[in-house]
C-alpha cells in the first residue's frame, strides 16, 4: 500500500537561486575587501588588489597602474599574467576609464565602436576587458584593468559590478599605504641629515658611515636575515656613529693616532648614540640603540662600553662590529694608507672568534671572496685608469669608455647623483645638488 506524503518540500524558485549567489557574492566581496584593507606594505599591497580580482573574475591578464606626480602618464605598478610573454594593455581603454571616470566593459573589443580597434587590442588579441578608476575622494589615482585575450564574451555585468566594489576599497588601502610610503621616506630623510652631519664633522672618514651600512647588509643577507630586517641594518648602519657628534672636534678630527686620554673620549659614542635614540619618541628610533650601542663590543668580552661577550651581544652589534673594522683597515687615513683588502680578510679570519663572531666574520669572507661588495670598498676601482672618487663618500665609480665631461653618474655606495669634470687633463666628481641639471 502506498501512502502519499502529506507535504512535499517546495524547489527553490529561480528567484532564491539568484538570491543566494548575490549572497556569496557579497560575502566573497567583503572577504576581499578585509584582505585587501589589512595590507599596509605597499609593494605586497599590489599583489593582494589583483590577486582577490582574479579569484573573483575569470580574468587572463590584470594590471594596476597609477598616477605618479612627475609623469604625466599612468605608470604600472603591478602585473598579473598567464602568460610568459610581456604584457600590454590597451591605453584605449585604460584612459577612458581614468580620464571619464567610467567602469568600462568590452565583450568584443575588437568590435567595440567605442575604440576604433587600438593598436594594443589587435596586436595583443584582446578580446574581453574591463577597466576601472581608483579613486579616493574625488582624487583619482590610477586604475585596475583586466582582460582576456582571444575569449570574447568572457565577462558580464556582474563581472564589472564586482571590480568597482573591489575598486573602492583598493583605492582606500592604496592611499593609507602611499601615506605610510611617504612617512617612512621622512623617517628616513631624517636618519640621512643625521648620517651626513656626523660625515661632515669626521671629515677624514667620509663615506665610512656609507660603506659599513653597505657591509652589514650584505652581512646579515649572507646570514639569510629577512627583508623587513635588511632594512633595519640599512637604518641601524646609518646611525651606528651617531655618538661622534659628542666626541670634541679636536679629537674627532685629529690628523694622526689618538692618545689614550683621546681615545677615552672618543669610546664614549657608542653610549652617546644610544642615549640620543633613546631620549626620542619614535620608537622606530629605539630599535636602532643596539647599532649603536654594541658595535665596538668584541666576542671575547674585552670590547666596550658594556664587555658583553659571545652570543650576549646582541646580532646587530656583531654585525656592525665586523663591517666597521673592515672599513677601518681598508680605508686610507691621513696618517695612514688603507690596507690591502686581502690582508684586511686575512686579519678578519685571524680574529674570529675573539674580535668577532665568528658567523658573521666567515659572512663578510664570502661576500668579499663572491666579489660581492667590491664596488662599496673605497678602493674600488682606484687604480682604473678611467675612475673618480666619488665626492660624497670617497667610492672610487669606474667610468664607461664613453663618458664625456658633464655625464652624470650615481654612486653605487651613497646613491648621490655627481657630474663627471676635467681640470688639469684629470677627471673628477663634482657634487650635484638635488634639482640642479
Amino acid at each position: 500500500m502506498c501512502i502519499k506524503p502529506f507535504f512535499q518540500a517546495p524547489q527553490p524558485s529561480a528567484s532564491e537561486d539568484q538570491l543566494r549567489e548575490t549572497q556569496e557574492r557579497l560575502q566573497a566581496v567583503y572577504a576581499a575587501n578585509e584582505i585587501i584593507t589589512s595590507e599596509q606594505d605597499i609593494n605586497k599591497l599590489f599583489a593582494r588588489v589583483m590577486d582577490q580580482i582574479f579569484a573573483l573574475i575569470p580574468a587572463h591578464n590584470g594590471v594596476l597602474l597609477l598616477k605618479h606626480k612627475d609623469k604625466s602618464e599612468l605608470v604600472t605598478e603591478y602585473v598579473k599574467s598567464g602568460s610568459s610573454e610581456e604584457m600590454a594593455v590597451s591605453s584605449t581603454i585604460v584612459n577612458r576609464a581614468y580620464e571619464q571616470g567610467e567602469a568600462v566593459l568590452t565583450v568584443d573589443a575588437a568590435d567595440d565602436s567605442r575604440f576604433d580597434a587600438g593598436a594594443s587590442i589587435i596586436s595583443q588579441n584582446i578580446a574581453s576587458a574591463m577597466c576601472v578608476p581608483l579613486t579616493h575622494q574625488q582624487e583619482r589615482l590610477g586604475a585596475i584593468y583586466v582582460d582576456t585575450r582571444g575569449t570574447t564574451n568572457a565577462f558580464v555585468e556582474s563581472d564589472l559590478e564586482l571590480l568597482v566594489a573591489l575598486a573602492a576599497p583598493s583605492s582606500i588601502a592604496i592611499k593609507n599605504a602611499q601615506f605610510l610610503q611617504q612617512l617612512e621616506q621622512g623617517y628616513k630623510d631624517q636618519l640621512l641629515t643625521l648620517a651626513n652631519a656626523i660625515e661632515l664633522r669626521d671629515h677624514y672618514t667620509v663615506g665610512h658611515t656609507w660603506r659599513v651600512t653597505h657591509f652589514s647588509v650584505a652581512i646579515a643577507r649572507e646570514l639569510g636575515m629577512p627583508e623587513e630586517k635588511l632594512e633595519e641594518i640599512h637604518m641601524g648602519g646609518i646611525v651606528h656613529d651617531i655618538g661622534k657628534l659628542a666626541v670634541p672636534d679636536a679629537v674627532l678630527n685629529k690628523p694622526g693616532p689618538l692618545t689614550d686620554d683621546e681615545y677615552e673620549l672618543m669610546k664614549v659614542h657608542p653610549d652617546k648614540g644610544a642615549q640620543l635614540l633613546q631620549d626620542n619618541a619614535s620608537e622606530r628610533l629605539h630599535a636602532l640603540v643596539p647599532y649603536c650601542l654594541y658595535h665596538h663590543e668584541r666576542y671575547d668580552g674585552n670590547g666596550y662600553p658594556c664587555k658583553l661577550k659571545g652570543e650576549d651581544i646582541p646580532i646587530e652589534g656583531r654585525i656592525v662590529a665586523v663591517a666597521d673594522t673592515f672599513d677601518a683597515m681598508t680605508s686610507n687615513r691621513p696618517y695612514r694608507k688603507g690596507l690591502d683588502p686581502e690582508i684586511a680578510i686575512g686579519e678578519i679570519e685571524k680574529n674570529k672568534g675573539t674580535q668577532f663572531d665568528p658567523a658573521a666574520a666567515d659572512a663578510l669572507i664570502k661576500c668579499y671572496r663572491e666579489g660581492q661588495i667590491d664596488n662599496i670598498m673605497q678602493t674600488y676601482r682606484e687604480t682604473d685608469s678611467k675612475s673618480i672618487a666619488c665626492p660624497f663618500c670617497s667610492t672610487h665609480i669606474s667610468l664607461p669608455k664613453d663618458a664625456t665631461v658633464s655625464d652624470v653618474f650615481e654612486c653605487a655606495v651613497c646613491r648621490k647623483k655627481i657630474r663627471l669634470e676635467e681640470k688639469n687633463e684629470a677627471y673628477y666628481g663634482e657634487r650635484l645638488i638635488e634639482g640642479a641639471s
